[in-house]
């Protein structure tokens, strides 16, 4: 009697798997064909904070936006002359398709991870010593661990020159975009394919993502349509498999990609930015810092992130794809880790989410500085533990010091009014609180 009711077990729960992979949603290949919407009524989704939604977009130089849930069209809303036909750039968010290309081309059994760079690229890539260049191969370009100095004049240079050591090869984390962008001629060495092709085959034609590449100086971006950008994304919602057509066998490397890669960097995977994690780094700062990237987005969201705000997010908790394109928004970087959360935020209140929406500090953190983000005045309110100095150091987004102030710290709670922030320009910034004893604790903020 109990087999035969586990049997029956398994087989509901086989079933109710099932039915669950089959509500997934796969637009037709061609771009003509209609793509499926779904109502946010039906969704139960609070209608007039759409038009909030995208009226913070506009003011962010937004120029198309999609959010899919399960597969189908729930958002889309293009701005100015954009429209679904127009062709944008992905920027760094485009690195995501490369660590693609690297998980076939192993899968094809035509690299390695483990394989040295100097396998495909030649010795003498880079103007290191033999010994510090061979420690480099493709997974330390993968997860930005390469060793490479990121502090060189331009970062993108990929002329031998340019590559000088830092560090060995997994010692330091560093967002470097010439090791990135030496993938491209790694895969084309690897594969004896040019790097569209490689692409077509791979991807495009299977999924209908109809995009292409296109060198500029040293880098090799990819443009497609917004649309295009969400077939990617619903790619990987379902682990590489398009509809039922498996386009990337090897599942450990997927999950390896969309998961932490590395001990440094613990919201970096394979190309991707991880939310959820303990702590974060981002360009330029050698800093750590605690907790998500994203804090107002769900916890297993990981992301596609590239300059001037180009943005892909997945969460499949939640079953969404969301898809930013446009210029430069107000709060910005190299990877709009800051802006891609304000998104969340306005996202969340579409859903009827407000339980992530607050400017209500974490009695459990140390160090809390609110409103954040902020206009002029903020207040930084911390609990010590002892009683000692402590100095409070804000950095700008290339880490130099835009506010440095000494505190005596006394047990129980402190709070001090900031106004010389007003003066400060619009974007990111990074508090830290530190003793004689080195760092105790940092903290994003944001200056709209």
């Amino acid at each position: 009697m109990n087999r035969k009711f586990l049997l029956f077990s398994i087989s509901l729960l086989l079933i109710n798997q099932f039915s669950k992979a089959q509500k997934l949603y796969f637009p037709p290949l061609s771009f003509s064909a209609n793509w499926e919407t779904i109502s946010p009524t039906t969704l139960g989704w609070c209608l007039p904070e759409i038009d909030s939604l995208y009226s913070f977009l506009d003011n962010e130089k937004t120029k198309g936006f999609i959010v899919l849930k399960d597969g189908k069209i729930v958002l889309e809303k293009y701005f100015g002359t954009f429209t679904k036909d127009s062709v944008w750039y992905w920027a760094s968010a485009g690195k995501t398709i490369t660590s693609f290309l690297i998980g076939k081309a192993q899968e094809e059994n035509l690299l390695k991870l483990t394989d040295t760079t100097s396998k495909y690229l030649g010795k003498g890539w880079t103007d290191c010593t033999l010994d510090q260049e061979n420690k480099i191969n493709i997974l330390n370009h993968l997860t930005m661990t390469s060793g490479l100095d990121d502090g060189v004049f331009d970062n993108h240079c990929t002329d031998k020159i340019c590559l000088t050591f830092k560090a060995n090869a997994g010692n330091r984390w560093a967002y470097h975009n010439a090791p990135y962008s030496l993938l491209e001629k790694l895969i084309i060495n690897a594969t004896s394919k040019t790097i569209n092709n490689y692409t077509a085959t791979n991807l495009s034609i299977k999924t209908g993502i109809n995009g292409f590449w296109l060198t500029t100086n040293f880098d090799n971006v990819y443009y497609s349509k917004a649309r295009h950008m969400a077939r990617f994304g619903l790619l990987y919602q379902n682990n590489c498999i398009w509809n039922t057509d498996t386009l990337l066998f090897d599942t450990n490397y997927i999950n390896q990609s969309t998961n932490t890669s590395q001990n440094l960097n613990y919201s970096y995977g394979y190309l991707w930015w991880l939310n959820g994690k303990k702590s974060y780094m981002v360009p330029t700062l050698q800093t750590v810092f605690p907790g998500s990237f994203a804090p107002n987005a769900p916890t297993d969201m990981y992301a596609a992130l590239g300059k001037n705000g180009q943005i892909l997010c997945v969460s499949k908790s939640k079953g969404l794809v969301l898809v930013r394109m446009g210029d430069a928004p107000v709060s910005f970087g190299e990877v709009p880790t800051v802006f891609c959360n304000q998104m969340w935020i306005k996202l969340n209140a579409v859903m009827c989410n407000r339980s992530t929406i607050s400017n209500i500090p974490d009695e459990s953190s140390k160090l809390l500085f609110y409103p954040n983000p902020f206009n002029s005045e903020v207040t930084l309110s911390f609990k010590s533990i002892k009683i000692k100095p402590v100095k409070l150091i804000i950095n700008d987004a290339i880490g130099k010091e835009v506010y440095v102030k000494n505190i005596q710290s006394v047990i129980g709670e402190n709070s001090i009014v900031i106004n010389e922030m007003i003066s400060l320009n619009s974007g990111i910034y990074f508090a830290q609180l530190t003793d004689e004893n080195g760092f105790v604790q940092s903290i994003k903020l944001i200056k709209n």
